[in-house]
């Protein structure tokens, strides 16, 4: 009877057991947004439907104290959209010196020597896609097409779980723009920056997740998730870069602390000037439905918060002067 009592508890507890382990297991599955999903892709969560995302609430511009104090300028910089196909897996702000060290693909404008290996003589004297001869480098990482392999050599070369077929920009804008409150002195040459959290997805907060996606039909939604535009709208991706430089230093560690984002009334952080604000605002045309993602880090999951871009400057002292006094004396500039 002791025999049998022992075998009925034995029994009653393998059940319980494997109940509990699989109510742990659907638990864990449910909380894992990539559950179910293929190897490296992004979660079903990474996309909205734009129609789904509230417009942006009405917000009043920073004014300055004194009207004249402000720089409200802007300066649109003509670079094309990567006719040349200049992609590689190199990051000069990050990793400089190392070749393939962004273990992703990143897409050009302006600057067409750019790679691992520049330095401040190569960039100076290369070729560039910008008119008025902007020889600075704008680069960010590629989006692709999930439900197409990528067949060309500069859509393989990356690995790391990064394939599919590169979705050319239809338009990439480059703007340079003031500050609300303060006018802008020069960007030092060669200033390095960047912008956004290449591993967002891994990170203790969303402080540096800054890239805003959208729809072209939709200017007053934008999201940091993968938009699903309607029928004719475009795919666009917005990204500011920090304008407040410290005075002192080209490039620091972490590529952040040389060069921060004012506050939300305009005002840059103690120590620092403010510099012409960087935006670059792209677009592609993606027909409705087809999943797309950018590259990332294979442990980033292709998160649509990874989203990020770097910039080098180097422009002329000349140009530059150009830039700085079309944003103070409030001109709306193109080259």
């Amino acid at each position: 009877m002791g025999k049998e009592r022992r075998l009925l508890t034995l029994v009653i507890c393998l059940v319980l057991g494997g109940g509990l382990a699989a109510a742990v297991l659907g638990a864990s599955r449910a909380a894992d947004p990539h559950a179910g999903t293929a190897a490296g892709a992004p979660a079903p969560s990474d996309y909205v439907d734009i129609r789904d995302v509230p417009p942006a609430p009405a917000v009043a511009p920073a004014r300055p104290a004194d009207p004249g104090a402000g720089s409200p300028g802007s300066m649109t910089v003509d670079c094309g959209r990567n006719a040349e196909r200049h992609y590689n897996e190199d990051n000069l702000v990050v990793s400089p010196g190392l070749r393939a060290g962004a273990h992703h693909t990143h897409a050009y404008v302006g600057n067409l020597s750019t790679d691992a290996l520049s330095t401040e003589a190569s960039l100076a004297a290369a070729a560039t896609s910008c008119a008025g001869g902007d020889r600075s480098s704008y680069y960010w990482p590629v989006l692709r097409r999930l439900d197409r392999p990528g067949v060309r050599p500069y859509e393989t070369s990356a690995g790391h779980g990064n394939t599919g077929e590169i979705v050319p920009e239809a338009s990439v804008r480059v703007e340079f723009r003031g500050n609300p409150v303060s006018k802008v002195v020069a960007m030092p040459p060669f200033l390095r920056a960047m912008t956004g959290d290449a591993v967002a997805r891994t990170a203790d907060s969303d402080v540096h997740v800054r890239a805003r996606w959208g729809c072209s039909g939709s200017p007053d939604r934008s999201t940091t998730r993968y938009p699903r535009c309607p029928e004719g709208d475009r795919v666009t991706r917005t990204l500011v870069f920090p304008s407040c430089w410290n005075g002192l230093d080209t490039a620091v560690a972490g590529h952040r602390s040389h060069l921060l984002f004012p506050g939300g009334n305009g005002v840059c952080p103690a120590d620092t000037f403010p510099v012409p604000e960087l935006r670059l605002s792209l677009a592609y045309a993606v027909p409705p439905g087809v999943p797309v993602a950018i590259d990332s880090f294979p442990e980033q999951r292709h998160s649509p918060r990874t989203d990020h871009a770097m910039f080098v400057n180097a422009m002329t002292d000349s140009r530059m002067a150009a830039v700085v006094d079309c944003l103070n004396e409030g001109r709306a500039c193109r080259t």
